[in-house]
């Protein structure tokens, strides 16, 4: 934000919003750009045959690990369930690229 506001001329002392500058400058929100992140990673993997390290080491879970107190942390699979549900979009769609690209493309403003 701190280049957006440079590029815009504003300082923090103007009090300008943050959506403001985004939508004048044409950026995405950053909440947007992080899931379209997650995703396209998560479409990597999922195209990798399942003996590939990065397979076993992203979507095996260890269960004998002992948490902490507390809310349990939100882990990565998780995270993508929750993404892939928000934009309604199917995991089989991950094996075409072409495909996948376009279901999680985050159009900029």
């Amino acid at each position: 934000m701190r280049m957006l506001r440079w590029f815009c001329g504003h300082t923090r002392r103007d009090r300008v919003r943050n959506k403001v500058i985004r939508d004048r400058v044409g950026v995405a929100p950053i909440e947007e750009k992080l899931t379209q992140h997650r995703l396209r990673w998560f479409g990597h993997v999922q195209r990798r045959p399942p003996e590939a390290p990065v397979r076993n080491g992203v979507l095996e879970r260890v269960d004998n690990v002992k948490r902490g107190r507390g809310r349990p942390k939100l882990t990565w699979d998780e995270l993508v369930k929750r993404d892939l549900k928000d934009w309604n979009i199917s995991k089989e769609i991950a094996l075409d690229r072409s495909a996948w690209r376009l279901a999680i493309n985050v159009h900029e403003p």
